[in-house]
């Protein structure tokens, strides 16, 4: 099943100027333990969509809000040169396809 067809909201923000940060929010309690359940297989995912080692990615299941954040390091500090997205708000989309 599609990321995108179970989670509510995807989003990407900035985590601090080094990092970078989704939220993938739930519908409900189902939904939440079904990505939970996959968190090894979505950090898998997520490191290699964004060139990263797993040991980069922070997935961190918060069942309280129904939802899962996941932590990344920015290619490029925000703000620096060459950095193309300062809030780190368009950053989800590789997210949106993953298969759990």
């Amino acid at each position: 099943m599609r990321l995108e067809s179970i989670a509510r909201v995807i989003r990407s923000k900035n985590a601090g100027p080094c990092l970078l940060t989704f939220d993938v929010m739930l519908p409900d309690q189902e939904a939440f333990a079904y990505v939970a359940e996959r968190a090894a297989s979505l950090r898998r995912q997520v490191a290699q969509r964004y060139g990263r080692s797993e040991n980069e990615i922070a997935v961190l299941p918060f069942e309280p809000a129904l939802a899962v954040k996941i932590t990344l390091p920015r290619d490029v500090v925000s703000g620096d040169v060459g950095d193309r997205d300062v809030y780190g708000a368009q950053q989800h989309a590789p997210l949106l396809d993953i298969e759990l």
